[in-house]
């Protein structure tokens, strides 16, 4: 089968998490990905750990599948020109410099849009290339809590937590692909390239949903909840027995199966109860109630129970439990692949499937400029002796 992206290049000059992420979407899905990076040092994350594996950190080899790395230094007038060259040849180009570094380094949108009117430029900043925090720099738990998310995330009655992965740069890194197919699907209509150009801080913001629309419309200032929903209840986690679990009876009617399981038909016939408004207004008194029910019983014995009435519930996994749940393995999402120093590589896998592709990892998170000889030669077409020349000058 042909891969959604065939023949699409991409030239990453992204590092860390939300621009890599993009990049290795777009890879996934078919795209030859070009990853470039800093000679003798490479993409920041590649030192982020422990744990390592094969002389590579575990977050790097997270977000750097299906690329190819070159190792090339930009800010030499050689680099410069090589990295020109490669952009005139790509059909996008990612990158999340600060504010006016990638024209410094001759990769600015203007005059790459110049040598490549074709390009979809993609441009991801912390928080916008203008603007009062223009020249802040962007990390995902800073911009989190700038942006709102941080602060409605803990339990009731703590402080601020923050998410247990870089959410916000996640959901820009999938922003971006979005963003980056509307734009090719736009240049087949108008054969014109274009500059995008999205923010970790304008991603949270709109990622807040009804959030933001609670406070925007209603005025209402948003709190911290734990596992629970300001606008639904019973929705949160419980405690069994013996560990925790997660119940959503999210309408009336899984409201009255959930009584049902727990043999409580006096909850169903309250009153107080009858309606989702009524038992978020009753939350304090209801919730607790809920509660001492649940503890009568293993998270096991509630699952069966629970399942069996078609109630939303799940437990709250551990990365062992996770990668072992037999859902998640049954859609294929841990792969495994052969790397050059690693050995056996385990990868989380390719959330989308195709009916008529198949997405999948065709290369490893790549060495450090494991692959600037054959791009250099294959695709630029330098000699040997040239390519010799670089190294020695230590420009790739």
């Amino acid at each position: 089968m042909t891969m959604p992206l065939d023949n699409i290049v991409v030239l990453d000059i992204s590092r860390i998490l939300a621009g890599p992420y993009c990049t290795m979407m777009l890879g996934d899905l078919g795209a030859e990905v070009i990853k470039v990076e800093r000679p003798g040092v490479g993409d920041d994350t590649r030192t982020w750990g422990p744990p390592f594996a094969g002389g590579e950190s575990a977050y790097y080899l997270s977000v750097n599948r299906n690329k190819r790395s070159l190792t090339l230094n930009l800010s030499h007038p050689e680099g410069k020109r090589i990295g020109q060259e490669l952009a005139r040849r790509s059909d996008v180009l990612v990158e999340n410099f600060s504010p006016g570094v990638a024209e410094k380094l001759g990769m600015g949108w203007e005059e790459l849009g110049r040598i490549n009117p074709r390009l979809i430029y993609c441009s991801i900043t912390g928080y916008g290339p203008d603007g009062p925090y223009r020249d802040r720099t962007g990390y995902d738990m800073v911009v989190s809590a700038v942006g709102g998310l941080m602060g409605i995330t803990g339990e009731e009655d703590g402080g601020p937590v923050k998410v247990g992965v870089a959410i916000t740069d996640v959901i820009t890194g999938a922003t971006a692909q979005g963003a980056i197919l509307a734009a090719l699907y736009q240049r087949e209509k108008t054969g014109l390239g274009q500059r995008i150009d999205l923010s970790l801080l304008e991603t949270q913001v709109a990622a807040l949903a009804n959030i933001a629309s609670n406070y925007l419309v209603a005025g209402q200032e948003a709190r911290r909840w734990g596992t629970a929903h300001e606008s639904i209840v019973p929705y949160q986690a419980f405690k069994a027995k013996d560990d925790y679990i997660t119940v959503a009876a999210a309408n009336d009617k899984l409201w009255l199966r959930l009584c049902k399981v727990l043999n409580r038909p006096d909850l169903a016939e309250n009153p107080r109860y009858g309606s989702n408004a009524l038992r978020v207004q009753h939350r304090k008194e209801l919730v607790p109630i809920l509660a001492e029910e649940f503890k009568e019983k293993t998270r096991e014995e509630w699952m069966e129970r629970l399942v069996a009435e078609g109630i939303p519930c799940g437990p709250i996994n551990s990365m062992e439990s996770l990668f072992n749940d037999p859902q998640v393995l049954h859609r294929r999402m841990v792969e495994v692949v052969d790397h050059p120093t690693i050995g056996k590589l385990k990868l989380v896998g390719i959330p989308v499937k195709y009916s008529e592709a198949t997405p999948c990892i065709r290369r490893p998170p790549p060495l450090l400029g494991e692959h600037t000889v054959e791009i250099l030669r294959e695709i630029l077409g330098f000699s040997e002796a040239e390519i010799g020349r670089l190294r020695d000058q230590q420009i790739v």
